[in-house]
């Protein structure tokens, strides 16, 4: 394995994809050759959320960050294909902890030394909690392609997400069908490192530049755009009682956010533990100060 990485190393033939820490994972299996066999990976995740402030719903009030946990349970095939479900528990809520659950389907390349590149489906299942803004954003194709050969890894992300969202409630009914889109352009460079502690060990750490452009209509999930926003349009309480809405909101395609990533990637026989750490600068909206998120992951695979 020592003398495969080092190989790796000298010959710049290494890659990584995304700011997902489970593809961050991926990435270290592909370099240790798991990916020859097929396995089912269970993970325990940690993060943030948007999420309200107070405990009943008041968009004038700014949106803050609740911490919560999410497991997971994935199947990966050895051609590529993968499938897998997770769930999201939020604390300092009265109710509703779990508030999402997500079903993903999809199917990475990794095989070629001179890039990687993947498509996936998610489906988002939001339960109705007071705690995490609405949204019609309920569907999300995912793809990206990157170029590994040189020295710093280029990469181009595309992220589509549309669905609708319906509430009846004695004030308003209320139907609203979005969408949003996304393209991610990234630069980074992976360094590797195996035998840290024991022969049976291995370390990724991966710094990366990206720069979001697209549409921010709604709160979202999206892979492409974990940041900060709320539509104009959400302000709901301030609409007439009784009125029936239908309405699609649009935004232009524009610049939205850059980001600094630091994934770190450490793998001990069957577990990996992946933490993340991401700064990143909105380049539109009233608030465009640099702001901060952690992540982390411990999974099992077998």
């Amino acid at each position: 394995m020592r003398v495969f990485l080092t190989c790796l190393l000298l010959f710049c033939s290494v890659f990584a994809e995304g700011q997902s820490l489970a593809d961050l994972e991926r990435q270290l299996d592909s370099l240790l050759n798991k990916q020859q066999k097929s396995e089912i990976v269970a993970a325990l995740s940690y993060g943030n959320n948007p999420a309200y402030g107070s405990k009943t719903v008041n968009l004038d009030q700014p949106i803050v960050m609740k911490a919560y946990l999410s497991p997971s349970l994935t199947w990966y095939h050895k051609s590529g294909l993968f499938a897998g479900a997770s769930g999201y528990y939020l604390f300092d809520t009265d109710k509703k902890h779990w508030f999402e659950w997500d079903f993903t389907a999809g199917y990475d390349y990794t095989k070629n030394r001179n890039f990687i590149t993947g498509i996936s489906y998610t489906r988002y299942l939001f339960n109705d909690s007071t705690d995490v803004p609405a949204t019609p954003i309920n569907n999300e194709l995912f793809s990206y392609f990157y170029y590994r050969k040189w020295w710093l890894h280029m990469g181009v992300s595309l992220d589509y997400g549309w669905g609708n969202y319906a509430s009846n409630t004695a004030r308003l009914r209320e139907r609203v069908t979005g969408s949003d889109f996304n393209v991610i352009a990234t630069v980074r460079h992976p360094f590797i490192f195996d035998a840290v502690l024991c022969s049976r060990d291995a370390l990724l750490l991966q710094p990366s530049l990206s720069l979001t452009l697209g549409t921010a209509n709604y709160y979202s999930q999206l892979a492409a755009f974990r940041y900060l926003t709320r539509s104009s349009k959400m302000k709901l309480d301030k609409m007439r009682p009784g009125k029936v809405i239908n309405y699609e909101d649009h935004t232009g395609f524009e610049a939205r956010a850059v980001d600094c990533t630091v994934n770190v990637s450490y793998l001990f026989n069957q577990f990996t533990l992946s933490p993340s750490f991401t700064v990143f600068k909105p380049l539109t909206g009233a608030d465009t100060q640099l702001m901060g998120y952690f992540t982390a992951r411990l999974s099992y695979s077998f």
